[in-house]
């Protein structure tokens, strides 16, 4: 339950909450550990609740029925999935899997609408994440249809960096999870062969690094202007 505490104080989807209905939220959770590989859910499964990540990391995609896989974002600790279903009552919109060994919080849909009925800022807090994660839905579209190439990798690295970066010296920023390029074309939404050369000449340039396996942005204001429309 500490452990739950901590995450509902320092996440970033419930930053602005006020701590006492944080510490509300963190009595209606139910710790689980999953392995790697496992699917918490998929595409059109009946949502019935949402969940924290405490540890470990996990990737959200889609599946064609050829079974093409489009990744559209992957979470680490501080983020929740699935917070949808609170909401809307309607199937899981996406597939979740786990990348690593993860510890998570579950928070059934029956209980959160019986606290949030009782607090409705709660109900007013979801709302925000969920307008956030349309925003951010609307970027990856615009992105898509009018950035070129190094823009749309630009903003796959900005967008990792949310989750899972850690500062270093001179304004760099590391992305502490080890990414193959496969996965950030995935996520751009591009041929891997075409983003391994956008990677390799801004590796030569100096806007990035690789440090122990890890990408490091090095050249964030060059990033972050690639990335804009």
């Amino acid at each position: 339950m500490a452990e739950i505490k901590d995450f509902l104080k320092n996440s970033f989807s419930l930053e602005g909450l006020d701590p006492e209905l944080a510490v509300g939220l963190s009595r209606l959770a139910r710790p689980m550990k999953i392995s790697a590989g496992t699917i918490l859910f998929e595409n059109g499964d009946p949502g019935n609740g949402c969940y924290a990540v405490l540890e470990g990391s996990l990737k959200v995609s889609l599946l064609s029925v050829e079974g093409d896989e489009q990744l559209l974002a992957v979470l680490g600790p501080g983020d929740l999935v699935g917070e949808l279903a609170l909401l809307d009552g309607r199937p899981r919109s996406a597939t979740v899997i786990s990348l690593k060994e993860a510890q998570l919080a579950f928070i059934d849909k029956a209980a959160f609408q019986r606290f949030a009925d009782e607090n409705p800022a709660v109900y007013r807090h979801m709302l925000s994440i969920v307008g956030k994660r349309l925003r951010h839905a609307n970027d990856v579209l615009a992105a898509r249809s009018f950035l070129p190439l190094p823009g749309r990798v630009a903003q796959t690295l900005l967008q990792l960096a949310e989750t899972f970066g850690k500062p270093l010296d001179d304004g760099r920023l590391l992305i502490h999870y080890k990414l193959s390029q496969a996965d950030i074309a995935n996520m751009a939404g591009a041929a891997r062969e075409n983003v391994s050369r956008v990677l390799n000449d801004w590796k030569r340039a100096g806007t990035i690094s690789r440090i122990s396996g890890y990408y490091c942005l090095e050249q964030m204001d060059f990033l972050e202007k690639a990335s804009t429309l």
